[in-house]
C-alpha cells in the first residue's frame, strides 16, 4: 500500500521541494525538543505498536529511524554514482 504514495501528483515535484520541507520541519522540531525539560522527556504515552513509551525514548527512536533512512539514501546514491 505504501508504494501507492509514489503515484500521487506531488511525487512528480523535484526532490528539492521535499528536502526543503524536511529541513524546515526538523529545524522546528530541534527548537521544540531542546526546550523540553527532564520531566517532559520522562512523560509517557501509548504508541499503538510499542505500547507505553517515554517521550525521551521516542525521540531517540525517531532520530535512529531518520539516520537509518539517510543511510539507505546515501547508499543508493553511492551505488548509482549520483
Amino acid at each position: 500500500m505504501e508504494d501507492r504514495w509514489a503515484e500521487l501528483p506531488d511525487s512528480k515535484l523535484p526532490v528539492e521541494v521535499s528536502l526543503k520541507l524536511l529541513e524546515a520541519l526538523h529545524t522546528r522540531w530541534v527548537s521544540l525538543l531542546r526546550s523540553l525539560s527532564e520531566a517532559d522527556l520522562s512523560k509517557t504515552f501509548f504508541h499503538p505498536q510499542s505500547g507505553e513509551v517515554s517521550v525521551g525514548l521516542n525521540i531517540g527512536i525517531y532520530a535512529w529511524h531518520c539516520r537509518h533512512h539517510i543511510a539507505h539514501i546515501t547508499s543508493l546514491c553511492n551505488r548509482q554514482g549520483w
